[in-house]
């Protein structure tokens, strides 16, 4: 799997260094219009008073289910240095046996602050740097289900990350700018009741609790500006997380136990298309894989990014 991801990377430099002109004039800063890879968050601080509107449509597709989804970043500037937002997120389960949702539900919301601890400055070699902490609200069901695998839309939980992102610029050969991001964060979950079929695996008939592991996750993204309106983009992942601890009785049975701990490698590769400096559209396909306890899954994507 590393040699794939070693291959992509290769890609995206080497597709970037074929677009070499003889006496090419180096890319200005300004003159780079981005919207941004799939996974990696920014590490640019908002401007006060602004905000960015970031819908994605998606389809997680993996051997026996899709799993259609919408998540939709709004941020906005409260200051030059500090940015709030929050993250909707719908979802519509169908399974290859025919089992599907009910309809479209809501789940698990997301609110976030970010806090630029350093803006990029050409010349330097020092990144912008943001530290992030985001807190997931558990308002998708997850419990008392009748079929856990499409009535499934949250974790139950409340789940707090915080991350350290990253962003910095190299100009290349043909003088067209790489932009690059390198993201590292850690998850830590609460404690949550759980009654019923749930994503926990518990049986019907089940009265307890359970708590999500800890997870650490990494993340590094690469956008190649070949024009100023056309960009190629690719993030390279990593998750790990720690099985669930799931403790309750089971129709006068006590039940104990911890799920497996899960891992996966990830890669996104996808194509950017700006009509101007502040809106543009992104296509892509992320594939989660070569994990540990971790189905493969195909996501093909499409975002639209706005700013203002």
């Amino acid at each position: 799997m590393m040699r794939k991801l070693a291959h992509a990377m290769a890609w995206l430099v080497v597709g970037a260094v074929a677009h070499a002109m003889p006496d090419t004039a180096r890319q200005s800063l300004d003159d780079a219009w981005w919207t941004g890879p799939m996974m990696a968050n920014s590490a640019a601080a908002l401007p006060q008073g602004h905000f960015l509107i970031e819908p994605y449509l998606y389809d997680v597709r993996s051997p026996h289910m899709d799993s259609f989804g919408s998540l939709t970043y709004m941020e906005y500037g409260l200051t030059n240095r500090l940015m709030v937002g929050m993250i909707p997120t719908f979802g519509y389960n169908r399974t290859a046996d025919g089992l599907h949702s009910s309809g479209i539900d809501s789940g698990d919301l997301s609110v976030l602050a970010q806090y630029s601890l350093r803006s990029f400055h050409e010349g330097s070699a020092m990144p912008a740097m943001a530290l992030m902490v985001q807190e997931t609200l558990p308002t998708g069901r997850y419990d008392q289900l009748n079929h856990p695998a499409v009535d499934a839309q949250g974790s139950g939980a409340y789940t707090t990350t915080v991350q350290m992102n990253t962003q910095t610029y190299f100009w290349l050969p043909d003088g067209r700018i790489l932009r690059m991001r390198f993201n590292v964060g850690g998850s830590i979950s609460r404690t949550t009741q759980v009654n019923g079929l749930s994503v926990y695996g518990t049986p019907a008939g089940f009265h307890g609790r359970a708590r999500p592991g800890n997870a650490l996750g990494v993340n590094a993204a690469w956008e190649y500006s070949m024009t100023q309106h056309w960009v190629l983009a690719l993030d390279l992942s990593y998750r790990y997380a720690r099985g669930a601890r799931v403790e309750g009785v089971a129709n006068a049975v006590p039940l104990a136990y911890r799920s497996r701990s899960s891992a996966y490698f990830g890669f996104a590769p996808a194509i950017e298309y700006n009509w101007r400096n502040n809106l543009g559209v992104l296509v892509g396909v992320r594939v989660f894989t070569g994990g540990h306890n971790s189905p493969t899954t195909i996501t093909p994507a499409i975002a639209l990014n706005y700013v203002h």
